[in-house]
C-alpha cells in the first residue's frame, strides 16, 4: 500500500480548552495540524476527489471539535482522531498536533503542544 499524506497545517482557532476553569472561561489561541495517511493511487490516476481525503472535511471536523470545551488537549485530539477515522475509511494513520499559545505555566512560553499518532487496527 502507498503511504501518501494529506495535511492541513496551522489551523488557528480561539477556543476554550484547559485544565483550569479560568482557561475554559477566558479562552486562548490554538493551532492544530492534521496529517492523514492514505493512498492517492485512484485520485492521481482519475483526477477525482473521491480517490483522496478531502481537506475541507478535515477542517470542518476539527473546527466542530474545537468549539466543544475540554480540559485536556489529549482528549480533544482523540475526539478529532475518532471522527476523522470514521469519515475516512481509506485512512491508514492520522497524526494530529494541538498547540496552546501562551500556556499558564508561570513564565513566558510560546506554546504547549501535544501530538498523537494513531494507526488503523
Amino acid at each position: 500500500m502507498n503511504k501518501d499524506i494529506v495535511s492541513l497545517e496551522g489551523m488557528e482557532f480561539y477556543a476554550f480548552h484547559g485544565f483550569y476553569e479560568e482557561e475554559r472561561e477566558k479562552g486562548n489561541d490554538f493551532i492544530v495540524d492534521v496529517h492523514v495517511t492514505t493512498d492517492f493511487s485512484t485520485a492521481s490516476e482519475t483526477d477525482n476527489l473521491e480517490g483522496t481525503v478531502n481537506y475541507e472535511d478535515i477542517y470542518s471536523i476539527t473546527k466542530e471539535e474545537m468549539s466543544i470545551s475540554t480540559k485536556l488537549l489529549e482528549r480533544l485530539a482523540q475526539k478529532i482522531l475518532e471522527r476523522l477515522f470514521n469519515m475516512f475509511s481509506e485512512a491508514s494513520s492520522i497524526e494530529i498536533s494541538v498547540a496552546k499559545k501562551n500556556p499558564p505555566v508561570g513564565g513566558p512560553v510560546n506554546q504547549s503542544k501535544i501530538t498523537m499518532i494513531r494507526t488503523r487496527e
